[in-house]
């Protein structure tokens, strides 16, 4: 009887050792595992930004192009190391406009800048274009971070590789003829690709709503622009400018006198002129001798579109400029006169 008992104390030791060892290893994992969990939750917070500010900069550094390593459209190979905030683009400060963008210094005649940018340039230094290209010390002065030049001239003219001297220059073969794909240039070059994709839509939604409003008035009918000058009467193509509009992005038909070549005008040809809209454009008032022998001339006056009172007389400023604001103007002009 006496051994039965002692067995069973046994027994209870036993199991209160094995239970207690037990307790002890559970205990040591769950505290192993909590330890472990930690460490992984310290991992991943030294890993996260600290704060909203450090994960902004992060992503901004992510979606940077810079440095941007590019050739220019006459194949000079440039590289530009941070978004440039100085810029230099004679007579590209339309575009630059539309991209939200003011240039150290802005395109002169020499005796006034494009008007019609003045409320968003009006405090820009004008520089003057009247005797050619401005020199490398003028451009100098103003410190550019980055040249653009909207066509192959200066390349030509030894320009280009004193104006590289100062700062990464990019070179257009004719930034105006194909507004949209030299506005897709300046928004890679200036890292806003998405504000000149929004511009291009809103020129072409521009374009059609006033193509559908005008309809009846554009559709097979002739259009000619006469630009007035220093030098005389000439005619304006469809390649550049207010021609471009008329012809690529209103829908009107050129004048057999334009689509056959000819450039320069003479009251001895007007009788051929087969326009059914004419408008003039007076170059900044270089042009009042030529323009008011036009107005004065019986040739003139006997012309179809003259005596249907289809003239119009137009602004030089945004006219002879390349842009989609000047363009815009452009449109809203023929609106206007077509539809008072």
């Amino acid at each position: 009887m006496i051994n039965k008992v002692n067995q069973r104390r046994r027994n209870t030791r036993k199991l209160l050792v094995v239970s207690s060892v037990l307790v002890l290893v559970s205990g040591l994992l769950a505290a192993c595992s909590t330890n472990t969990a930690n460490v992984q939750v310290a991992k991943q917070e030294a890993a996260a930004p600290t704060n909203s500010t450090d994960a902004a900069k992060n992503t901004a550094e992510q979606a940077s192009v810079y440095p941007l390593t590019i050739k220019d459209e006459l194949g000079h190979e440039l590289t530009i190391l941070s978004k440039p905030t100085k810029i230099f683009a004679p007579i590209m400060e339309d575009s630059l406009v539309t991209l939200g963008i003011k240039p150290t210094m802005q395109w002169s005649n020499g005796v006034s800048p494009q008007e019609y940018l003045q409320d968003q340039l009006g405090s820009v230094p004008q520089i003057s274009f009247a005797g050619g290209l401005p020199s490398f010390e003028a451009v100098l002065d103003s410190q550019p971070e980055l040249i653009i030049l909207h066509n192959s001239y200066a390349s030509e003219s030894g320009a280009y590789e004193k104006y590289a001297k100062i700062a990464p220059t990019y070179v257009f073969k004719s930034a105006t003829t194909d507004l949209n794909s030299s506005l897709r240039t300046l928004g890679k070059l200036l890292d806003e690709s998405d504000k000149a994709e929004q511009a291009i839509k809103n020129y072409a939604d521009k374009a059609a709503s006033a193509r559908t409003m005008l309809e009846g008035k554009i559709k097979g009918k002739k259009a000619a622009i006469i630009r007035f000058n220093a030098k005389g009467m000439f005619f304006m193509n469809s390649n550049y400018f207010s021609g471009y509009v008329l012809k690529h992005d209103l829908g009107f038909e050129q004048s057999d006198l334009v689509k056959d070549g000819a450039l320069e005008v003479s009251l001895e040809i007007l009788p051929e002129l087969d326009a059914d809209y004419i408008f003039l454009v007076n170059d900044g008032n270089q042009g009042d001798r030529y323009f008011n022998e036009l107005r004065e001339s019986e040739v003139w006056k006997n012309v179809p579109a003259v005596k249907n009172g289809h003239v119009f007389e137009t602004s030089r400023d945004y006219w002879l400029s390349g842009g989609f604001i000047a363009h815009g103007k452009v449109i809203d002009d023929v609106v206007r006169f077509l539809q008072p």
